[in-house]
């Protein structure tokens, strides 16, 4: 008869989840597949990791059953699996951190609030405002994943065109960015980029897969 009782049972299957979380480019490949379904070819060269080595992390990713699996003809495409409960916990490890980890504050500090020391907009906050119909939404991340997924009427405006596109942005109401999460830098250089212009723009305060998540409504996500 096991001596594991019922409770270390489930603290030793956590711990399991705990660890596929504890790797840098095992969080970052999660960042990606929130946005949508990717196949390993596409998350290989969106982080710049070998498809051996994406590979290798998305198969423990797997096993902590984070991710699911799907096969297309000869490529397998990962998603997420129980995608609003895996956004949450990324989130709530994001809380702890900031809270916790003093590298994480300068980094913070140094880069994100460097660029954008305004108060982000809430999501509670851009659902009235969307309502009334006073603000431009601007999706700064890749046409692919702005396919995908995004805000109600928003504007698709990949960072690396925006100085070309900068004419299709009113100037006579606020711009609220918004990008992939909470450290994903496209809206805070996006920010930077349009303040610098002179528009009137804020970010909110996390991205599309928080939006998501919290039961909001999106457009185009399958």
């Amino acid at each position: 008869m096991s001596s594991v009782g019922p409770k270390q049972a489930i603290y030793g299957s956590l711990s399991e989840v705990a660890q596929a979380l504890g790797h840098p480019h095992r969080l970052e490949l999660l960042e990606h597949l929130a946005q949508g379904m990717r196949s390993v070819e596409e998350l290989s060269a969106r982080t710049r990791l070998t498809f051996a080595n994406t590979s290798r992390h998305l198969q423990i990713l797997r096993r902590a059953r984070l991710v699911d699996t799907e096969r297309r003809g000869k490529h397998i495409f990962y998603r997420l699996a129980g995608e609003a409960e895996v956004v949450d916990v990324m989130g709530a490890l994001g809380r702890l951190g900031e809270r916790n980890m003093a590298e994480i504050d300068r980094v913070m500090a140094d880069y994100f609030r460097a660029r954008d020391a305004l108060e982000p907009v809430s999501r509670k906050d851009l659902v009235a405002r969307l309502h009334e119909g006073s603000v431009t939404v601007l999706d700064v991340r890749p046409e692919d994943e702005f396919v995908a997924g995004h805000l109600p009427g928003a504007l698709n405006i990949p960072v690396s065109d925006l100085q070309r596109r900068l004419g299709e942005l009113p100037s006579d109401r606020e711009v609220i960015a918004y990008c992939r999460g909470p450290y994903c830098v496209l809206s805070f250089e996006a920010v930077a980029a349009l303040r610098a212009k002179g528009y009137l723009v804020r970010r909110l305060e996390d991205g599309y897969p928080e939006w998501k998540a919290a039961g909001l409504p999106v457009e185009g996500a399958a």
